[in-house]
């Protein structure tokens, strides 16, 4: 499955409906967050039968960038069941956000 680029309105069915989902909080003048969009589409790739793997355009949507407290971009949000237990901010290889997901399936 591929990556879910989500909207406010449809945020909370989406992860609710997922036992685990990723999200990658970015914007399409953020460098970082360009270059870290093959690794999140690699995860949906890998893990997307398993877990959400969403975007959220963070221009786009300020009301989830603020209800997720992002303050720098990218920002990776790793949410179960619907609540949040772990996040990595900044650019980081495949493998940084592959070993979460695998600890969590």
């Amino acid at each position: 499955m591929s990556v879910k680029h989500l909207n406010t309105a449809e945020f909370d069915a989406a992860v609710d409906a997922a036992p685990l989902a990723v999200v990658d909080f970015w914007a399409t003048w953020c460098g970082p967050c360009r270059m870290l969009a093959p690794v999140v589409e690699k995860l949906g790739e890998e893990f997307g039968e398993k877990v959400l793997v969403a975007k959220v355009d963070v221009d786009a949507e300020p009301e989830l960038a603020r209800r997720f407290g992002v303050m720098s971009i990218p920002t990776v949000v790793f949410l179960k069941n619907g609540k949040e237990f772990d996040r990595k901010v900044g650019l980081m290889g495949f493998e940084s956000f592959a070993e979460v997901l695998k600890k969590n399936l």
